[in-house]
């Protein structure tokens, strides 16, 4: 008896999990490039999780101010967890002497928007009666003041709505757009910012587009421009779009970019529901997302392989939730944006504008605050996209070594177990397991001999020893790559799955077909890359100290072989 309790007070203490706090590393700016990733100065990478706030409609003003005071707006981005904004600006906010002489009141009295001068009285009294471009600096500050980076982006020339395809604004020698003039702009704002450290990045232009686009005056004026904004001010970061609305970059793959500066270049890319139409309402979800995934890695994607970073500077749904187009499209994105680890800025901070195509106060249902600039608008959307806040992997992240971390883009959660007497479920992924996928096809919890297991449809997965068998072996299937799949001992066909618990369950695999009707969110799953540690240390399921001890075979029959 005495020897047995020995023994179960010494599994005890080798199974306690080991907790391991680890210091986060200060960001060092400014930031460059190494290779695809973003790097501040000390060479660890920093993951860019930005929201978009709109400054470039007819007030030339931050949207919100009249809502909230910046400083209140700055510390609500960070309290949702990112990192930075993609300011807007117009071009003639820095070459239009009548524009840039106006002040905030006189701005908002050229359209009548009185209610909005009474509001920015009240919540930002310092910055209603000087210049729109003191009022942008005094948003930069805060932002800053509250450890937030910025990305000074040339939204439009002319102030107003984006975008189409005959605004004027659209593409080099446009109405609004004269290139000298841009360059002219450009070199303004970034002499302007310079030494502003919270400012990063100046993304050139947003959304080329229209009649006259054309690959040699993309080269031409976009090289031109690079040159200009990085000789103002080396810095930041120098952030190329592509050219129809931002969704072609494809003409880099054989000819890149030829400028005299080095890493410090970053190509953006849009990627939203409705650039595919109704796809995602019309097509079955498997295979509209792996249509579009294709076409995304062909027209911008192939970056990542040439060593450039790739910012997604835009993609965004309606966030009250009802749109099927948008849901599926999210359901996509996230598992991709988790599974390439990339860059990206939600479309919108914005909840509400001043001044939107002749609206007043139109409210705006991509933002992420409510009218009033006052609540989230959708929480759950918040806790769905914090996973893709924080980096999986990249410079200076070897927290541990590399592995996969199951991520189900539906819920923006992790396969994970707390113990050995609870199912495997969704959690954090901050605390998910570290699995290995062999050559073999089976998937393995790093550092023990457990390996997930399918058993009969409509039941819990589990995690088993005896891993040779063909329920032991999971592959991505359909056009998505996004069903987990094994096949029983029966030869049946099942896919991983999660129960309104959010438990992992094994069901059979649907919506493979071409059925439209069919939505396969709870079955699509990502094998992520990450050298990410868990939070909550060591995982009970670690058994690497045990499996060197004498009668380790005993401690295996007591688990009865699979849990």
């Amino acid at each position: 008896m005495g020897s047995f309790t020995s023994l179960s007070v010494l599994l005890l203490f080798l199974l306690l999990p080991v907790i391991i706090q680890h210091a986060k590393p200060a960001m060092s700016l400014p930031l460059s490039t190494n290779s695809r990733w973003i790097v501040d100065e000390k060479g660890q990478r920093v993951k860019l999780a930005c929201l978009n706030w709109v400054s470039h409609l007819e007030p030339v003003v931050a949207e919100g101010l009249s809502k909230q005071p910046m400083d209140m707006i700055a510390k609500r981005i960070v309290s949702m967890g990112f990192n930075c904004v993609r300011l807007t600006w117009p071009l003639f906010l820095v070459t239009n002497d009548s524009l840039a002489s106006l002040t905030v009141r006189q701005s908002f009295q050229k359209f009548g928007l009185l209610e909005s001068i009474a509001g920015i009285q009240v919540n930002n009294p310092s910055i209603i009666d000087v210049s729109l471009i003191k009022a942008y600096q005094a948003v930069v500050s805060s932002l800053g003041e509250n450890n937030v980076m910025v990305i000074l982006d040339n939204h439009i020339s002319k102030p107003g709505w984006c975008c189409s395809n005959f605004d004027g604004n659209g593409f080099f020698g446009d109405q609004y757009f004269n290139p000298d003039t841009w360059i002219t702009g450009l070199t303004r704002m970034a002499t302007i910012f310079s030494g502003v450290t919270n400012v990063i990045g100046m993304s050139l232009r947003n959304e080329l587009r229209g009649p006259k686009q054309n690959v040699n005056d993309w080269y031409r004026y976009m090289q031109k421009g690079a040159e200009a904004v990085h000789s103002a001010n080396p810095d930041v970061l120098v952030i190329l779009s592509g050219l129809s609305y931002d969704r072609d970059l494809s003409f880099i793959r054989n000819r890149p970019v030829n400028l005299t500066f080095t890493e410090k270049l970053v190509f953006e890319v849009h990627w939203y529901g409705f650039s595919d139409g109704q796809a995602w309402v019309t097509g079955n979800p498997n295979q509209v997302c792996g249509r579009v995934v294709k076409d995304v890695m062909r027209t911008s994607g192939f970056l990542l392989d040439q060593g450039y970073p790739l910012f997604v500077s835009e993609f965004g749904v309606d966030l009250r939730g009802a749109n099927v187009n948008d849901n599926r499209y999210l359901n996509c994105f996230v598992g991709v944006a988790a599974e390439l680890d990339l860059d990206w800025a939600l479309w919108t901070l914005v909840g509400s504008y001043y001044l939107r195509e002749g609206v007043l106060g139109l409210n705006e249902y991509y933002g992420i605050l409510d009218w009033n600039w006052c609540e989230i608008r959708n929480s759950s959307f918040i806790e769905r996209i914090s996973a893709l806040q924080s980096p999986f992997r990249g410079p200076g992240l070897s927290e541990t070594k590399l592995h996969k971390v199951i991520f189900h883009p539906s819920t923006g959660l992790c396969v994970l177990r707390k113990s050995l007497i609870y199912p495997l479920r969704l959690g954090p992924c901050t605390e998910s397991e570290a699995w290995s996928y062999s050559p073999q096809k089976t998937l393995v919890v790093k550092g023990t001999y457990f390996c997930l297991q399918a058993d009969e449809p409509g039941t819990l997965a589990k995690l088993g020893i005896i891993c040779s068998e063909s329920n032991s072996k999971w592959e991505m299937i359909a056009d998505s790559k996004m069903h987990l799949s094994s096949k029983l001992i029966n030869g049946t066909s099942i896919c991983l799955d999660v129960d309104s618990k959010n438990n992992i369950v094994t069901n059979r695999c649907k919506c493979l077909n071409k059925d439209n009707k069919c939505d396969p969110g709870s079955q699509w799953f990502k094998l992520v890359d990450s050298t990410r540690c868990r939070s909550r240390g060591k995982s009970v399921l670690h058994f690497d100290s045990i499996l060197d001890l004498p009668g380790k075979e005993f401690f295996w029959n007591l688990l009865g072989g699979s849990i």
